[in-house]
C-alpha cells in the first residue's frame, strides 16, 4: 500500500514539473533565438539603407581631419558651379540609381536626411547660416514641396520619425549641377596654402513650359557629410575602370572642373552682376584663377632661372673662346739638350788590378 502511495506521489510530482520545464525551455530558446533575431533586423535594415550607422571611430577620424582656419593670415572665400553634364564631373552624377551597392551624390544626401542622419540648412540668396533658425524640414520642405510620395515610420523615443522612400522617387536625376563653398588659404603658423571645401549645394532642373528651371534646394556643410562619403567609391576615369578614388577624395584633391560664380567681396555680389558681358565675365574668372596661383608660388623661394641661364652662357662662351685661343697658338717645338760628343782616346778603368 506504501510502495502504491509513493507511486501515486511521484506520478503527481512529475506531472506537475513538466509544464514549468516545458516554460523554461521556451524561455531558454527565446533567449537564444532573442539575439539572432535582433542581428537578423539590425542586417535587414543596413541591407535596406545601405548606409551603416556613423561609428565613434568615423567620428574621431573626421575631427582630426577638420580643418582649422581660424588662425589664417590671408583668405579668399570661392564660390563655384560644377555642372554634371562635363564629363570630367560625371562621378558625382552617376549612377543615376544605385547599382550594386553604389549611389551618387544626391542618392547619398537624400538617404542620409531621410534617415535623421544628416541636417540641411535653408538657401539664401547672398548669405549662408548654418544655424537652428535655417535648419530645414525634411518632411515638408523637401517630400511635400516636390510632391515625393513617402511612407513615415515613427522613431525611438526622444528620436523623429524616418521615412521610407522607393529608389525611383529620389529626384537624382533632375539634380544635374551642385554649388561648392571653398576656403583658400595660407596659415602663417604652420607654413600651410590649402584649398578646404566649405559647403555644397544641390540644385534641382525642372523643365516646364518657360523652359528649363533651376532651383538651388539647400546648403550641407561638408564637414557633416564628409565621415559617410570617405568610403563612397567611384570611377573617375573611361579607361581605368577601377573604383581608387572616394567621393571626399574627388572633393579635397579638387578633380571637378568648377566655373568661379562669386568671390566674397565688401558689396556682396555676384560675378555676374559685376561683369554682365560675357566676355568680361569669362576674363574675369581667368584673372581670379591668375591671382590664387600667383599669390601660392609667391610664398615659397624659387631660384632666379635667369641668372641661373647667364651664368651657365658666360661659362660656355668663356670655354669657348679659351678653346678658340688655343687653336690660334703655334704648336712649340721641343728642344732636346745637345748629345756628348764621344772622345777617340780609350777610357783606362780606375778598377785596381791585382
Amino acid at each position: 500500500m506504501k510502495r502504491l502511495y509513493y507511486i501515486l506521489a511521484l506520478a503527481g510530482f512529475l506531472i506537475t514539473s513538466l509544464p514549468l520545464y516545458a516554460q523554461e525551455g521556451n524561455g531558454a530558446q527565446q533567449e537564444r533565438r532573442g539575439p539572432r533575431a535582433r542581428t537578423g533586423s539590425r542586417e535587414a535594415d543596413k541591407k535596406e539603407t545601405g548606409l551603416p550607422e556613423l561609428t565613434v571611430r568615423a567620428q574621431d577620424m573626421n575631427e582630426r581631419m577638420i580643418q582649422e582656419i581660424g588662425n589664417a593670415r590671408w583668405m579668399r572665400v570661392i564660390y563655384r558651379e560644377i555642372n554634371l553634364e562635363k564629363e570630367q564631373n560625371a562621378p558625382l552624377y552617376y549612377p543615376v540609381k544605385p547599382l550594386n551597392g553604389s549611389m551618387n551624390l544626391f542618392s547619398t544626401i537624400f538617404r542620409l536626411m531621410s534617415e535623421n542622419k544628416l541636417v540641411a540648412y535653408r538657401y539664401e540668396d547672398g548669405f549662408e547660416a548654418f544655424d537652428e533658425a535655417h535648419l530645414i524640414n525634411f518632411k515638408e520642405d523637401v517630400l511635400d514641396r516636390a510632391y515625393i510620395y513617402y511612407e513615415e515610420v515613427p522613431g525611438r523615443t526622444g528620436e523623429g520619425p524616418s521615412y521610407t522612400i522607393n529608389e525611383s522617387d529620389i529626384p537624382s536625376a533632375d539634380v544635374l549641377a551642385y554649388y561648392v563653398k571653398e576656403a583658400w588659404y595660407f596659415d602663417q603658423n604652420n607654413s600651410v596654402f590649402d584649398v578646404k571645401p566649405l559647403a555644397i549645394c544641390p540644385i534641382l532642373t525642372t523643365s516646364g513650359d518657360l523652359g528649363e528651371q533651376t532651383t538651388p534646394l539647400f546648403w550641407i556643410p561638408y564637414e557633416n557629410i564628409r565621415p559617410y562619403i570617405t568610403n563612397s567609391l567611384i570611377m573617375t576615369s573611361n579607361i581605368n575602370n577601377a573604383k581608387t578614388f572616394t567621393i571626399d577624395d574627388y572633393f579635397r584633391r579638387r578633380m571637378f572642373d568648377g566655373e568661379i560664380i562669386k568671390t566674397e567681396n565688401l558689396m556682396n555680389r555676384t560675378l555676374r552682376q559685376l561683369y554682365p558681358e560675357p566676355d568680361s565675365l569669362k576674363l574675369a574668372q581667368q584673372q581670379i584663377e591668375t591671382q590664387l596661383d600667383t599669390f601660392r608660388e609667391s610664398l615659397y623661394w624659387q631660384p632666379d632661372t635667369t641668372q641661373v641661364t647667364d651664368t651657365k652662357q658666360s661659362k660656355k662662351t668663356a670655354r669657348v673662346a679659351t678653346t678658340a685661343s688655343t687653336a690660334k697658338e703655334p704648336k712649340q717645338q721641343k728642344v732636346s739638350a745637345p748629345k756628348a760628343e764621344k772622345s777617340a782616346a780609350p777610357v783606362r778603368s780606375v778598377r785596381r788590378r791585382r
